[in-house]
């Protein structure tokens, strides 16, 4: 059974590494859904590139999701503004995924094996991941993860002291531009293994959890890792023992797991 969960829970700590720091940004810039809605474009793309003729998980199909991501993070960072305005970016996001969605749908219609591909995109394989995939994951991932270490100052104070960064007269929509399309790059390369619904349980969940208990950078960004490895490790195990798809069950180990955090915030944590 080892040799069967091994690359599986291995592709879980490398998807977990760099989606649990990125969901820290994702939740201190109240863009919860940024990550269904950036996964649907990356879907979209998919999907059009196999209405063009495109393989699934070929290169021609990471180009047609990268190229629709990349108009997301743009729609993002152009939405952005400094106060908030009637139209909260939220909902922005939100019109971006439905609107998406919608012609995921159409276009794989029309398209062969469109209805696979779509059942595909939101559960994910990564059950049957190889070494070689996990590989170049955790390669793109590591230029990713030095990318946002580079960035680390300008990127975080967007993220948490928005006012410093207007104060210092940051081009803000620029900096939302790069942070968005390196969001981008780790949501189209993520979702073919791990699918949409995982993916956003890998980004939001963790950092849930560490915000429950701690504000410093440092501590979330442990707690976020720590939270996705025994989330994805119980979830893995129990898919394995009973039998179950093993995308739903981690996704609902993740919420279990969020579940006990917030009790053992209000109860051990009631009068801090």
């Amino acid at each position: 059974m080892l040799e069967l969960m091994l690359p599986p829970l291995v592709a879980c700590l490398v998807i977990v590494a760099i989606h649990s720091y990125l969901g820290l940004h994702v939740i201190a810039r109240e863009v919860i859904f940024v990550d269904l809605s950036l996964a649907q474009m990356a879907a979209l793309g998919s999907t059009v590139a196999i209405l063009a003729g495109s393989e699934p998980g070929s290169t021609a199909s990471f180009a047609y999701a990268l190229g629709f991501t990349t108009l997301g993070a743009a729609l993002f960072a152009l939405s952005r503004t400094s106060e908030h305005g009637r139209v909260p970016q939220e909902a922005i996001i939100g019109i971006v995924y439905v609107v998406s969605s919608a012609l995921a749908i159409l276009v794989a219609d029309q398209a062969p094996r469109g209805g696979e591909a779509i059942k595909d995109i939101l559960v994910g394989s990564i059950l049957w991941v190889t070494w070689p995939t996990i590989g170049r994951l955790a390669l793109i991932y590591l230029v990713i993860g030095a990318f946002h270490v580079i960035l680390r100052r300008r990127f975080l104070t967007i993220s948490f002291a928005p006012e410093t960064a207007l104060a210092n007269g940051w081009k803000i929509r620029w900096w939302d531009f790069l942070f968005y399309l390196s969001f981008g790059v780790v949501i189209t390369f993520s979702v073919p293994i791990a699918g949409v619904l995982l993916v956003f349980s890998f980004l939001v969940v963790p950092a849930a959890i560490a915000f429950q208990f701690s504000t410093n950078q440092r501590t979330l960004a442990l707690l976020s890792w720590l939270s996705g490895l025994l989330a994805s490790a119980g979830g893995l195990l129990a898919s394995f023992h009973y039998d179950l798809p093993t995308g739903p069950l981690i996704v609902v180990a993740f919420g279990l797991l969020l579940t006990i955090a917030i009790a053992v915030k209000r109860v051990a944590f009631r009068d801090v």
